[in-house]
């Protein structure tokens, strides 16, 4: 029986990886809900839910001891940049000192293990302008979100290359789906989107905050290409030590995507254009011919990713 750990489980991504994992595996996940929600897990009997901190040394030293895994997901972070801003410190010891302990317990005890996948960002890449993004690309991050991403990605390979801890990283661009939150500070646009035209079609008050002139565009991925291109990854030997953009290789801008979910509702969303904000980078997009090289074959248009979303918020 395979033996999976998810940090961040009950988050978007995480719930969403968990619910599609084999049902005769094993499945531990760690969370402490600050952001995720049980409600996200689906209730079967081989998901054993831990809450707590991936920063809490004492905890993860006992499940790494306690039991030996094939593959760790390590999707906890905390993935607003705003608060990364605000806070620094707080968020330095989630996203980058965490990974570091994790990777020291993983070879201190986990002997067995077939991958660690470790989950970077678009971010990383920050305000330098060659389109679209390869995994080769200038980094220049902005933020100490973006920093700390980056700075334990290299952790993790340099992992592979030093001790042959067998990892790999995905840099995730624009995910979006069911089970986000959209009052969560961390929230994708889309959701917050979603929200919006939730409030449109009850008959609220309902408008939408652009920031600049609504020309800044997105790749915007699908949840369920994104777990397709996690379990890819952790299966092939030839991504070990690399690192693979996760997105459509597509942009679209947000007055398209406006108009998207506008044609789908048969409504008209009324927006409000505000100034932009400084750091908001204008335009990205993922190269992801690495990600293809590997088998990776998009299912999802932002057309049908946001039918499949809206029907999943009964709006369609």
């Amino acid at each position: 029986m395979k033996k999976y750990i998810v940090t961040g489980g009950a988050g978007f991504i995480g719930s969403t990886l968990v619910n599609h994992l084999p049902e005769d595996s094993m499945i531990v996940v760690v969370d402490d809900l600050s952001m995720g929600s049980l409600n996200n897990i689906e209730k079967k009997k081989n998901i054993k839910f831990i809450q707590g901190s991936v920063t809490d040394e004492k905890l993860m030293s006992k499940i790494f001891y306690e039991d030996q895994f094939d593959y760790i997901f390590h999707l906890a972070a905390i993935a607003s940049v705003a608060d990364s801003v605000e806070r620094p410190l707080e968020t330095h010891q989630v996203n980058f000192e965490s990974v570091l302990m994790l990777l020291e317990l993983i070879r201190k005890y986990q002997k067995n293990l077939k991958r660690l996948i470790f989950s970077s960002s678009a971010a990383v890449y920050g305000d330098e302008p060659t389109l679209p993004k390869q995994e080769e690309s200038i980094i220049r991050p902005l933020t100490p979100y973006a920093v700390d991403k980056f700075a334990a990605e290299q952790y993790v390979l340099n992992y592979n290359h030093l001790y042959g801890i067998p990892t790999s990283a995905v840099r995730f661009f624009n995910v979006y789906g069911p089970n986000q939150n959209p009052e969560s500070p961390y929230s994708g646009v889309i959701s917050i989107l979603v929200n919006c035209y939730k409030k449109l079609l009850s008959g609220q008050p309902a408008s939408f905050s652009l920031f600049g002139d609504g020309s800044q565009s997105r790749d915007f991925v699908y949840v369920d290409d994104v777990i397709q291109a996690l379990l890819l990854i952790a299966s092939k030997e030839e991504t070990l030590g690399r690192q693979f953009n996760v997105g459509t290789g597509k942009s679209i801008t947000l007055n398209e995507l406006i108009r998207v979910i506008d044609d789908e509702l048969g409504v008209k969303l009324p927006v409000q254009y505000k100034d932009e904000r400084a750091g908001d980078i204008k335009d990205s997009v993922a190269d992801i011919s690495r990600l293809l090289s590997i088998g990776f074959e998009s299912e999802y248009t932002i057309q049908s990713g946001m039918k499949n979303y809206l029907k999943s918020e009964n709006l369609v």
